[in-house]
């Protein structure tokens, strides 16, 4: 019976660019430290996500190469495969992405994020189509960004049909003046959010993983949902560090999602 050891990254959002790749490092090297085989961080977490109304510095090809570079060597110095919320400068323009490398340090490729929030279309003008999974080890995962897994149950679908065993969700969410603000994972009072990160798994009978940074009265926190849509783990909102946990790959079955009947799938 196959167990693989993930860790979610539920690092402090970062306050530049420079912390993002010093933050991202040291916890690749903590995961790895724990034993875990892959660790996946929050959305564009590197060099932090441009939120509406705050000022940014521009786009920066050269930062980031230079921060990939780093993250591709704390990924083979901790022998653990890494999926790095970040953003790209493409030939459309400026888009939310995903990197992921392997425990060597390789660039095994990138999901694009293809469903943007309507917030976000004048700061991330690019969106991708093409929609892949990776394997790393005895695990096969896909990923969905923020919006995409909340509002799109299908990019899920998608991945599980294809043989993922877990989905990554890489997101951002900070609390809004007047937000609600939770102690307790999907709480009924809070927003569907949470109740998404449940409904994913449970409809394609796989596990999804949620990551979000640490920040006060954030609505969503990070957390791991099994295959029957029931909760395995999740991080205590505000506090910073790794959520790890072990998954029984056997339960990922994949089952209803390969039975639904609708197409294009």
């Amino acid at each position: 019976m196959a167990s693989v050891r993930i860790a979610l990254a539920n690092l402090a959002a970062p306050a530049s660019p420079a912390e993002s790749v010093a933050l991202a490092t040291a916890g690749i090297a903590d995961a790895g430290r724990q034993g875990a085989s892959i660790v996946c961080f929050p959305e564009a977490y590197v060099p932090g996500y441009r939120w509406p109304g705050v000022a940014h510095a521009p786009p920066d090809a050269e930062f980031l190469r230079h921060a990939w570079d780093a993250v591709a060597g704390a990924a083979r110095d901790a022998r653990i495969a890494v999926i790095l919320g970040t953003e790209r400068i493409t030939e459309r323009g400026l888009q939310i992405s995903a990197a992921v490398f392997g425990s060597d340090g390789t660039l095994m490729g990138w999901q694009d994020k293809g469903q943007l929030d309507p917030s976000e279309e004048s700061t991330y003008p690019a969106f991708g189509a093409e929609r892949r999974v990776f394997t790393a080890g005895a695990l096969t995962f896909g990923i969905v960004i923020c919006h995409e897994g909340w509002r799109y149950p299908e990019t899920v679908r998608w991945a599980a049909r294809r043989g993922a065993q877990v989905v990554f969700h890489p997101h951002a969410h900070v609390a809004e003046l007047g937000s609600y603000r939770p102690t307790t994972f999907a709480d009924p009072a809070n927003t569907f959010h949470e109740k998404a990160v449940l409904c994913r798994a449970a409809e394609n009978t796989c596990y999804f993983a949620s990551v979000n940074a640490a920040s006060a009265g954030s609505g969503t926190t990070s957390a791991i949902a099994r295959p029957d849509g029931t909760l395995l783990a999740y991080q205590p909102y505000g506090r910073a560090g790794l959520l790890v946990a072990d998954l029984d790959l056997a339960l990922a079955t994949g089952l209803l999602a390969s039975r639904c009947r609708t197409s294009p799938l």
